[in-house]
């Protein structure tokens, strides 16, 4: 069995196939799939999905490309949301200086803003990061402290920001990503992290596997990454799924 820690059933690529997605999903081993919001709307969606459906439980956040547009009633909704029982996680919510689609300053300032938020929860986080490690890092001791329950998801790293990480108590989540013929470094990256500290996701709609690269991603995929991993690890398929769905139901506190 396999758990999907990060997906995003809410978009519109999803609109026309939703159910046969999930049947899939089910078919192929898939136990517990994670929606992860990205927007208030798409919060709202994702917990709608979460309690429609046993097997999804909703995260619900604010990705740093809405920074730009935010109001002080998103906050207040988010707050609240975060009371509503199939929600796990804070998330997806961090900075991206890859494609800065919201200034630089509005990133910091709403991740800021949602940490703050997130210290009178007893949730975990889930940590979007592109290109902004130094800046991260900063915001996450400053708010949060050393010690943090959460992961950094889709790993986009280098060996001195995973250490960091890691002594700080967050989990690794890699994608489909890693089957990419041109993904050695990411591949390297990943026989860095204790097999105990290691999460499976699909992102998806995003970063299918290499078989479907230019495809729309979904949930069923996740256990191209497992198989990955697996050879990475020169560990077994079946002691990859065991070993991430604990790590993973250990994090989100989910139930048998």
């Amino acid at each position: 069995m396999l758990i999907d820690t990060h997906c995003h059933l809410d978009f519109k690529d999803f609109n026309d196939d939703f159910g046969a997605v999930l049947k899939r999903s089910i078919d192929s081993g898939i136990k517990v799939i994670i929606n992860v919001g990205s927007s208030l709307e798409g919060t709202a969606r994702s917990l709608k999905i979460a309690q429609e459906n046993d097997f999804i439980y909703a995260a619900i956040g604010i990705h740093p490309h809405e920074a730009d547009k935010v109001s002080e009633n998103d906050f207040k909704i988010l707050a609240r949301l975060l009371k509503e029982p199939k929600v796990v996680a804070i998330g997806e919510i961090g900075l991206d200086y890859y494609r800065n689609i919201s200034s630089t300053e509005n990133q910091k300032k709403l991740f800021i803003r949602l940490l703050e938020i997130a210290k009178g929860a007893s949730l975990p986080l889930i940590i979007h990061n592109r290109d902004s490690h130094e800046d991260m890092i900063d915001i996450l001791k400053n708010i949060m402290g050393n010690s943090l329950s959460g992961v950094m998801h889709c790993f986009s790293g280098d060996e001195k920001f995973l250490k960091t990480c890691l002594d700080m108590g967050f989990f690794i989540s890699f994608t489909c990503n890693v089957t990419y013929k041109n993904a050695g470094k990411l591949r390297e990256i990943v026989k860095l992290v204790p097999i105990d500290r290691l999460l499976l996701e699909t992102d998806a709609p995003f970063l299918a596997p290499q078989d479907f690269r230019g495809k729309r991603n979904e949930p069923m995929y996740v256990r191209y990454v497992a198989e990955e991993i697996s050879k990475i690890k020169n560990l077994s398929f079946e002691e990859v799924a065991r070993i991430t769905t604990e790590n993973a139901k250990k994090l989100f506190k989910l139930k048998d």
